[in-house]
């Protein structure tokens, strides 16, 4: 890492001269998902405004446009008033970064720091730019970078000592760099305050970085681009990930930007009753709700369409939020729908989240990468419980889920989705009502029948397929699930506390009956 001397007292300025002719384009960012949203980078030869708080990632996201100019062969300059060459130096090392090849600059030093230095820090005259503008000035003419980093704005406000100064410094330097063709990236820490807005007139885009507190488990990071001059840059806000190898940014999803052609035709869900119930099977670019209460076998249903899929040769992605994949995998090889081999064969992608770590946007990241990357056909998310109240957001929350089930429907993926209601019998409620976005919903009750705590099921909507209105006995054994016949003289549906009076032979009778024989 090649460290700069520090700051010296000439007035005069020597070797200014343009970088290297380019062509006029953009300068990626080094961070793919922000790249995607600017629409392939910051466009070259201006300034840009990074704001956030101290620790939302303004560092790092500025060392990974260095690095990524030393990839492309540019020349970097970092140019620091608030953190020293070896702070910076032990950043990119916690990263696994070097900043070999990229120039960091000491703006101010010890000697800078000293009483008789604050005096003469900034020259009073108007026609005249303060020393510090002008040490920036006189090392970009001598070192000629393609891109530069100036940390940050929040040091040289302080200097400045009045705002009409401040911001003629800033479009003075704005002035010079556009002369000498930087692209360049200003770090502001936001310390005059939420109004001050005069940088954003100024600077020709503008990335805001946010981090927000939540009452348990890590801090959630946003980024939205405010401004970007002359580029359709995808708005909004957009989760992103600070970590060991740096920043990852899950861009919003948009489902309208995607859609594929598809067969639509619907597929057995491997079993012949629930197919008859469906009105005809699972179709395909539409998603399936299981609501019920727990323990009733919702999660076995799903793993039991999924094993059908892929006994077909279908891969299928399955996304847990509740149980561990060790109570998964055990459970299915007692009911005789061992995952286990299709694990092992690639058919099966399971990932486990901690629903207080991940982020609505990683999640919509992840599940685009089986779909498009993997080739998944089938995703079950298991449960929307867990992953809407793990992730605080309320109707921008449900928004996503709208959004990420919008673009797997556009994709022609079944997905299935897991929904637990609160009570085991009775009057059964859900923490979130998104019944409306599904396609189709199957509705899990416990009954009373006969002395014996039963399960029923039903098909409450579908809006692909003319789905059955009864009501049906279902139960789980060694072969997986079993769905009786239709059963008439069930009471209190409606009331919440449901038995059966009926005379038709319950899945429990015909076991009694062969024992006797």
């Amino acid at each position: 890492m090649a460290v700069a001397p520090h700051r010296r007292k000439e007035r005069g300025l020597s070797n200014i001269s343009s970088t290297p002719s380019l062509s006029q384009g953009v300068a990626p960012s080094g961070i793919a998902g922000l790249d995607n949203i600017l629409n392939g980078g910051f466009p070259e030869r201006h300034l840009y405004l990074v704001e956030g708080s101290p620790g939302t990632g303004k560092t790092t996201l500025a060392l990974q446009f260095l690095l990524s100019g030393r990839e492309r062969g540019e020349r970097g300059l970092y140019v620091t008033l608030s953190e020293t060459s070896e702070e910076l130096a032990q950043v990119a090392q916690s990263h696994g970064w070097t900043l070999d090849g990229i120039e960091v600059y000491d703006l101010v030093s010890d000697e800078g720091l000293s009483e008789e230095a604050e005096q003469t820090i900034l020259h009073p005259s108007e026609f005249e730019l303060g020393e510090t503008t002008r040490d920036v000035m006189r090392l970009v003419g001598e070192l000629k970078p393609h891109r530069v980093v100036f940390d940050s704005l929040s040091e040289l406000r302080l200097l400045a000592q009045s705002a009409l100064r401040y911001r003629r410094q800033i479009l003075a330097l704005k002035r010079f760099f556009a002369q000498v063709g930087c692209t360049v990236l200003m770090l502001d820490d936001k310390s005059a305050g939420e109004g001050d807005q005069q940088l954003h007139s100024i600077a020709h885009g503008v990335v805001h970085l946010n981090q927000n507190a939540n009452d348990y488990g890590p801090d959630k990071r946003r980024l939205r681009v405010v401004k970007l001059r002359g580029v359709r840059f995808r708005s909004g806000d957009h989760d992103f990930d600070l970590d060991r190898g740096g920043i990852t940014v899950f861009p919003r999803l948009s489902a309208g930007e995607h859609g594929n052609l598809f067969d639509n035709t619907a597929v057995s869900s491997g079993t012949a009753s629930l197919d008859e119930m469906l009105g005809g099977g699972l179709t395909p670019g539409s998603n399936l709700l299981f609501a019920g209460p727990a323990g009733v076998g919702k999660t076995t249903t799903a793993t039991s369409c999924a094993v059908a899929s892929m006994r077909r040769g279908a891969k299928v992605a399955y996304y847990l939020f509740d149980e561990g994949l060790r109570t998964l995998r055990q459970r299915s090889r007692t009911l005789g729908l061992d995952i286990d081999p299709f694990v092992a064969s690639g058919h099966l992608f399971i990932r486990s989240f901690d629903p207080a770590e991940v982020s609505p946007g990683q999640f919509a990241h992840a599940v685009r990468d089986a779909v498009e990357r993997d080739g998944a056909s089938m995703v079950v998310i298991d449960s929307l419980n867990s992953y809407m109240q793990g992730m605080p957001g309320g109707q921008s929350l449900q928004l996503q889920m709208h959004e990420l089930l919008a673009y797997l429907n556009l994709k022609g993926v079944v997905t299935l989705i897991i929904l637990s209601t609160h009570g085991t019998v009775g009057d059964t409620r859900s923490d979130v009502d998104l019944s409306y976005l599904s396609d189709a919903m199957v509705q899990y009750r416990f009954f009373e029948a006969r002395g014996n705590l039963l399960k029923a099921i039903s098909v409450v909507k579908s809006r692909t397929l003319e789905h059955e209105t009864t009501i049906r006995e279902f139960r789980l054994g060694p072969g997986g699930i079993e769905i009786g016949k239709p059963l008439a003289d069930f009471h209190g549906i409606l009331a919440g506390a449901v038995t059966y009076s009926g005379q038709h032979a319950l899945l429990g009778d015909t076991d009694i009956a062969a024992q006797a024989s």
